[in-house]
């Protein structure tokens, strides 16, 4: 083989490899963010839609 196409090789090599770990860190980054996010939300609770309330009831 050829230095030259060893060498573009191992470069293109090392180029997806760059590619997978900026893409792995960005992905920790952004989960780390919405995790955050979603804990920061205030802890509301959904009221009821009938509990508490006066029911008319018809036989």
């Amino acid at each position: 083989m050829e230095l030259n196409s060893i060498m573009a090789s191992q470069l293109r090599s090392l180029q997806s490899t760059v590619q997978l770990s900026v893409l792995n860190k960005a992905m920790a980054v952004n989960a780390t963010a919405a995790t955050d996010l979603l804990e920061s939300l205030p802890q509301q609770s959904a009221a009821h839609p009938y509990k508490g309330t006066a029911l008319d009831m018809k036989a």
